[in-house]
């Protein structure tokens, strides 16, 4: 087994390292330009398996965010630095005051008017996590009085389940943990987020489980600050290639999380 896991590490690593090697390197206003201070800031929402998570035993880092940003980094040739944030709203908030370069988040029209965005690099389900001896059982179960929804605000999902749980009732909380705590504490029925942090606060909730279908997709993509159009341009080369050379693949296989797909070629 230990054999095994080394092998699809290494394996891991090359497509993370190697394929990506053949990308055309940036101008040199290309690179002032997308990392104005010498290094790569990388907004990551921590304890989020798309952006970034820490294994508790090792303190290895991990994440398709965090991977594919050091894989930037690595290709402009400029250090690499995580910035983390306990929610994506204060990861946005920060954004605006110029505390990153580039973030890997839900893409949604209202985002793209203060972000610039490269095209998607994963599609992502939403979905609910559904504490143990819970009456739901199905998604149609979902949309009734009295039933209360817990999410993060400010986020992609809270957005999503806003718009389309019609007679339920949303519970907002700062964090995803603070989310999970509403239906721990029975303040809510259920979670809604996207499948990857479900599947990852389960452990959390002995007895949950990620209920079966999906009610739609998250789309996500880079952002990055407005003004800085050389290096935007660059920024949606580079996903292109990391979708078509196997970078983004290797990212999310590497993070482990389930309900997600590359997005297709742009």
């Amino acid at each position: 087994m230990r054999t095994t896991h080394w092998l699809m590490t290494a394996i891991l690593g090359l497509l993370l390292t190697g394929c990506a090697g053949i990308s055309t390197a940036p101008t040199p206003e290309a690179r002032q330009a997308l990392t104005p201070t010498g290094k790569l800031r990388v907004g990551l929402q921590l304890g989020n398996p798309l952006n970034v998570i820490q294994d508790s035993a090792s303190g290895e880092m991990k994440g398709v965010g965090f991977d594919l940003g050091k894989e930037l980094a690595r290709r402009i040739e400029v250090p690499f630095e995580p910035v983390m944030y306990p929610s994506v709203g204060a990861l946005l908030d920060s954004g605006k005051s110029g505390a990153w370069d580039v973030a890997f988040v839900g893409f949604s029209p209202e985002r793209a008017k203060e972000w610039d965005f490269s095209a998607l690099h994963m599609e992502v389900e939403f979905g609910y996590l559904i504490p143990g001896g819970s009456s739901i059982s199905t998604m149609a179960d979902m949309d009734r009085p009295g039933i209360r929804v817990a999410v993060q605000e400010k986020s992609g999902p809270d957005s999503f389940f806003s718009r389309t749980l019609k007679s339920a009732v949303m519970i907002r909380a700062s964090s995803n943990p603070g989310a999970l705590e509403a239906v721990k504490s029975g303040k809510a029925d259920v979670m809604g987020s996207i499948k990857p942090v479900l599947f990852e606060l389960s452990n959390q909730l002995p007895g949950s489980r990620v209920l079966d279908g999906r009610p739609g997709i998250d789309p996500h993509a880079m952002a990055v600050p407005q003004g800085r159009d050389l290096g935007v341009v660059y920024a949606r080369q580079f996903i292109e290639e990391a979708k078509s050379g196997g970078v983004v693949q290797a990212a999310i296989d590497r993070a482990g999380v389930g309900g997600v797909v590359v997005a297709p070629l742009k």
